[in-house]
């Protein structure tokens, strides 16, 4: 007699309990999915930006400022090397994409070579008299392209999280251009906004041995302007001369938070540095005290305070004439990251909400149709036990749902023609298993004996159709971009979940129905 362990039933009891209670939210109003209790859940499935509309952004990375960038931190590296070895030179500075600099001694060019090739990734070469270049080598420049778009994809990726903007697809198209579509977003202003900022920050000490309004910038600083205070709006900017060398990078940066000044009640953006940073920005201010240091943002000083005294334990606080607002912003950026380079808007559309719901519709209309279809033909062929299939046809349908929900997959179109496929291909485990109990029966079985062998040796083919159905949808999320991928979740899950249902749900319905009636013939 078939037999299921008591453990089994409870299981699979347990399971389809849990994919109804997983699914019931996306039937709730948004009220009582709000007022449920913290332990339930609440997940519905997310719409993609083709059903629910928002916008998309197509992105370019600039590589001139990444290269530029990498050419003056290469120089800054030269000069060290330079002073270190005690080579005289002149002259040194980026132009294009090398390094030029003149040798005070033109012998000493071999001696230059040896120690700057101590880098695989520079190209030394002698140019007329004294001159000499610095390049990268093609590799190289080839490896910092493919690294900056990378860093910029997660970047844009913390940036995007931090706003709220649920399951934003955020891909690489081409050598240096991102992809970022946001759902529901129907103003990406403030978006654009942050992610047009670069946020490299770095400390550095204000130069105050020279003057720089009589036009004179020593080689070694430079001149910028400082950000716009409450009440300076309209006036001539501020400009202070800073050293170029580096004391702390935004790249030590392990937190940053908005709070508020003690003393005046204004917004401030306090943030800590790791070990290094920490002990980097104490040593500076405790070599420089009585001097002033520059808070540097994107080439503009946000704020110059003095050092009274050394600054240990790696928490700073910055002030800069915030709003509420722009400290926010500004912690975020922080916390998210630099950018290698800034990023330039090539596109922008917003797709509005009526093509989604037309989709939206068009898809629920299909996914109807299929259900109806598949039960019809289900009922015609195998009568009572085609019931039996269409229950945990529906069931499939309810579980995908819930499935979706709690992993918080974004639902797009050809996700919706998945699950329209899935539930198509969903009764096929239950046709091999009710053909094989008709050949069972066709060979003089008795009606108890024939539905167990019908599914034990329909299990081989029933789980070699799946898995091969599975691996292509694998090969599809593995490879495939955007819409694909969702095509190829749903795919997934719904081969997965009718495979549950159709060995475990309907046996276990045909077992309690065959002790109930005990039947002699069985109508399939």
């Amino acid at each position: 007699m078939m037999h299921m362990p008591r453990w089994k039933v409870i299981l699979i009891l347990t399971v389809s309990l849990l994919g109804i209670i997983l699914a019931l939210p996306n039937i709730l109003p948004e009220k009582i999915r709000e007022s449920l209790p913290s332990w339930l859940p609440s997940n519905t499935v997310v719409l993609g930006l083709d059903l629910q509309g928002g916008s998309h952004l197509l992105l370019e990375v600039d590589m001139k400022t990444v290269m530029h960038d990498l050419m003056v931190s290469k120089s800054d590296g030269i000069r060290d090397i330079l002073r270190k070895q005690k080579i005289g030179y002149k002259g040194i500075g980026v132009k294009g994409d090398q390094v030029i600099f003149h040798l005070r001694n033109p012998e000493d060019f071999l001696k230059t070579e040896i120690h700057l090739r101590v880098d695989p990734s520079l190209v030394v070469s002698r140019q007329a008299d004294a001159a000499v270049s610095v390049r990268l080598t093609a590799e190289s420049i080839a490896e910092r392209k493919r690294s900056a778009v990378e860093q910029s994809l997660e970047i844009v990726r913390r940036r995007v999280d931090e706003t709220g903007t649920k399951e934003p697809i955020i891909q690489r198209q081409g050598d240096d251009r991102i992809i970022l579509q946001l759902p529901g977003v129907d103003d990406p202003e403030h978006v654009k906004q942050l992610l047009g900022k670069t946020a490299k920050m770095a400390f550095r000490i204000v130069d105050s041995d020279h003057d720089a309004q009589d036009g004179h910038v020593p080689p070694d600083c430079e001149l910028l302007e400082m950000t716009d205070r409450e009440g300076q709006e309209g006036r001539e900017p501020i400009k202070i001369l800073v050293k170029k060398k580096v004391i702390v990078s935004g790249e030590n940066l392990v937190d940053a938070k908005v709070g508020v000044h003690h003393e005046t009640g204004v917004p401030v953006v306090n943030f800590a540095l790791d070990s290094v940073g920490g002990r980097k920005f104490s040593d500076a201010t405790r070599e420089h005290t009585g001097k002033a240091f520059a808070i540097v943002l994107d080439n503009q000083v946000i704020s110059a305070p003095r050092i009274n005294e050394p600054i240990s334990g790696g928490s700073v606080m910055i002030e800069g004439g915030f709003t509420v607002k722009t400290a926010n912003d500004l912690a975020l950026l922080l916390r998210a990251g630099a950018l290698p380079a800034p990023l330039t808007v090539l596109e922008q559309r917003t797709v509005g909400p009526d093509l989604g719901a037309d989709s939206i519709k068009s898809g629920q209309r299909a996914t109807i149709y299929a259900v109806i279809l598949v039960a019809i033909f289900m009922i015609l062929a195998y009568m009572f036990f085609g019931v039996i299939a269409n229950i945990a046809l529906i069931v499939n349908l309810i579980w995908l749902m819930g499935a979706m929900s709690a992993l918080q997959a974004t639902l797009t179109l050809p996700g919706i023609a998945g699950i329209a496929l899935t539930l198509g291909m969903a009764v096929d485990a239950n046709v091999l298993i009710y053909e094989r109990i008709k050949e069972e029966l066709r060979n003089g079985m008795k009606a108890m004996s024939a539905i167990e062998a019908g599914y034990k040796r329909a299990m081989g083919t029933v789980t070699d159709s799946n898995l091969t159905t599975l691996i292509g949808a694998g090969v599809l999320y593995i490879f495939g971009t955007g819409p694909i991928k969702g095509f190829a979740v749903t795919l997934a899950l719904g081969i997965a979940i009718s495979m549950f249902t159709a060995i475990s749900l309907t046996r276990l319905i045909i077992i309690y129905w065959y002790r109930w009636r005990r039947p002699k013939t069985l109508s399939i």
